[in-house]
Formats: structure tokens, sequence, C-alpha cells
């Protein structure tokens, strides 16, 4: 194709603060590249305004329009989203409908355990802020306060930089640490993580029936039912008579954070190929989205029961990408917020640094966090249960359902 490498991922920043960058990506194709893509894009703290994109199988051209912070690393960006190309060199070897045959090796996974003298409000937030920027993914947290005020905190972590092991990277990590935490800090270490990290991964076994069936009920919500993080209508159809060889998807709804990623997630998940996309949000926040879709076969989608299916869950998943509820846990309130797990593994980014935000923003303290996976309705699910101190919090529950909510769908 004569791509040079620098080619691949082009980003051309907006020339006045406000306006959005540009990201152009040429590259040979792959099950579920558009998904890899806007994945990295959500990780950065990136929103998509705008989006164009084709496919014929073999090579893909996607251009993004983003927004987002100022402090962006744009080369650090151009880099992961590198990463997650095929290489060029391989073209004549790309088959979409095949699944890989080499799977990537699972990044090796550490402890960050560290104890800090006292408490305060923000903490979790500070210290995960430091771990994105580190580039150090949180793959489960454990915390807890002792009665004398103590706190301990046991991050496991991966590496996008693969260089945990080394003394260098390990004392960077400490020293970020040591400068956000002061003198609350008593002491800090990283080890390779051993088979309490399996453990850890499952979770409290125990999640109370009525919040299970209420809050990851597979069926579309009610105006009244708790749990769904949005009550906003989601418009979803289907037209094959407008293209002879794809199918024609329509969507209609309100923009929130990550909704691209929301929505080639399940069609990475369905194993449905984007040939053609166009989205746009307009200033209002709402989202128009265009989508010329094959099956794996090559082939439309003409089976109403798979055209129902498919609308069925994109409705659901862009009303309800995650699930929320504010419940009672003895004298305390417990916070628990849900994510679906992709088929390939993979958790929701940036979930947990934005609840510890909103929690931060409202003054609410946190007692203990547990992090783990669970498997309910046939489906795996990544759960956060927050416990917050029961006696005195500053706003009611109805406000902290409401401040959590409107971060994490970037309606703050």
């Amino acid at each position: 194709m004569g791509i040079l490498q620098e080619d691949v991922v082009v980003i051309s920043e907006g020339e006045k603060p406000g306006e959005s960058t540009e990201i152009t990506v040429n590259c040979p194709d792959k099950a579920g590249l558009g998904c890899d893509l806007c994945r990295v894009i959500l990780l950065f703290g990136l929103s998509i305004c705008k989006g164009d994109g084709q496919t014929d199988g073999k090579w893909c051209y996607v251009v993004f329009w983003v927004v987002g912070k100022p402090s962006t690393r744009w080369n650090l960006l151009k880099q992961r989203l590198l990463e997650v190309c095929p290489s060029y060199f391989s073209t004549s070897e790309i088959d979409f409908y095949k699944p890989e045959n080499q799977q990537p090796r699972p990044p090796d996974v550490f402890l960050l355990k560290f104890w800090c003298s006292y408490d305060y409000e923000g903490l979790l937030h500070d210290v995960t802020e430091v771990l994105c920027e580190l580039e150090l993914t949180i793959e489960r947290v454990k915390v807890s306060t002792a009665p004398d005020g103590r706190v301990m905190d046991l991050f496991y972590i991966t590496d996008t930089r693969e260089l945990l092991r080394t003394k260098m990277r390990q004392e960077e990590t400490i020293h970020y640490l040591k400068k956000v935490l002061g003198k609350a800090l008593i002491s800090c270490e990283i080890e390779l993580a051993g088979p309490e990290f399996t453990a850890c991964s499952q979770g409290s076994p125990f999640l109370p029936s009525a919040i299970t069936e209420d809050m990851f009920s597979l069926e579309l919500p009610n105006n009244h039912r708790s749990g769904f993080l949005a009550h906003n209508p989601v418009s979803v159809t289907v037209d094959n008579a407008f293209s002879p060889s794809h199918t024609l998807v329509k969507i209609l709804c309100k923009d929130h954070k990550g909704l691209i990623y929301d929505i080639t997630r399940t069609l990475k998940d369905y194993n449905i190929q984007i040939s053609y996309g166009r989205f746009l949000a307009s200033r209002k926040g709402n989202c128009e989205v265009d989508l010329f879709l094959m099956q794996a076969d090559g082939k439309k989608i003409v089976d109403p029961n798979k055209q129902n299916a498919l609308c069925s869950r994109l409705r659901m998943e862009l009303l309800c990408p995650l699930r929320l509820a504010v419940v009672s846990r003895g004298p305390d309130t417990e916070l628990l917020v849900a994510n679906p797990v992709e088929l390939s593994g993979r958790g929701r980014p940036l979930v947990f640094h934005d609840i510890t935000l909103a929690l931060k923003n409202l003054n609410t303290p946190i007692f203990s966090v547990e992090i783990g996976r669970h498997m309910i309705h046939d489906r795996e699910w990544e759960v956060y249960r927050i416990l917050l101190e029961g006696d005195g919090l500053p706003v009611s529950r109805n406000k902290i359902e409401e401040g959590v909510r409107k971060v994490l769908m970037g309606w703050e």
C-alpha cells in the first residue's frame, strides 16, 4: 500500500483552544479494530465528537475528531494507537473472519501495597490519578481502614509499558506516590502478585439478590427502575433495503462518555464487521450514528431474530452502559457500580478513576473498596463495591448517585 509507519496514525491538533483534534488511522484491518481504537481514546480521557471510517475487510481508514484535556499527551496517544493497529507488513495475511491464532500473553500483575498514617478526602482518587498518568492499569483494589485510622491500600496493577519488573520503574512509581501523598505515606512496596490475586479477582461471593436481579437485568428498564444510569430515549433501526450488500443500522441517542466504544464493543462481541460508519454529536448532546454492517460470513443480517437481538442489545448498552445503586450495608452506605466485561476479558477504562473523582468532588469519605468479577445472567460483570462511612455523610444518597452518574457518563 506504500504507507509509511509514521502515516498509520496521524494526529492534527486544533489550532485554537477548544477546537477538536483530528486523529486519522490508515492501516490493515482486524476483528474489533474499531473497538480497540475507541478504547484507547477513552483511556486517555478524550471524547469523540465526530467520526467517519470504512473498510473492505482488509484495509481500514478511520478519522476521529476528539476533544479533551489540554494536558493530553498526544505523542503517547499515537504510540498506544499504533500498538493496536496490525502491522502494515501483514496485509496479505489478514483474514477478518478468522480469530487470531496467537493470543497476546497476559500481562504480569503486580501488587502495590502501601500504608498511610491517616485518611483524607480524595486520597484514593489522588493515587488513582498518579497510576493513570504512569500508565499503570488498576485491575483490582482492596482498601481498608484500621481502627486507629491508618489506611492500607492494595492495588493489583499491570504496566502498559511492561517495565514494572525493573527497579527504575518501581522507584519512579513510588516517587510519584510519595509526592502526592506526602507525610501521610508510611510505607510503600511493589512486588509480583501471587495466588492471592486470583482470589481477589473473584470478589465477594455474595451480592444481595434484590440488587442482582434489579441491577443486572438484561431487559430494557422501566422508567422508574433503579440501578440504571440513564433514562433517555434510544432509537435503533435496521434497514436492509438501502444497500445491496450491507445492513444499515441507524442509532439516535444522547451522547455519553465512551458512546462509540460501547457501540463497537457490542458489535465486536457479536462478531459483526462495520464496513462503513459515520458518527456526529450535536452541541446539544444528541448523537446520530449510521453503520453499514456485515456478519462474520460476509452477508447481511436478514434473520429477524438476529436483528431483534442486536437492536435490543445496542439499546441496552447505550441506555445502561454502566449500572449503579446506593444501598444500605448495615449502618453504612454502599455504592455499587458495575460494567460488562468484553468477551476479550477487558473491563471498561477509567471507571474507578471516575468513581473516586465524583466522591472527592462530593467530599464523601471512602471506608473500604472491593473490585471483583461476577458471572450474572451468563455474562461477566466487573463490580465496584465502595463502602462509605455511615455517620454524617455530607450529602444524601440521591446526591451521591446523581454525582457519580454524571461523572461516569461525562455529563458533569
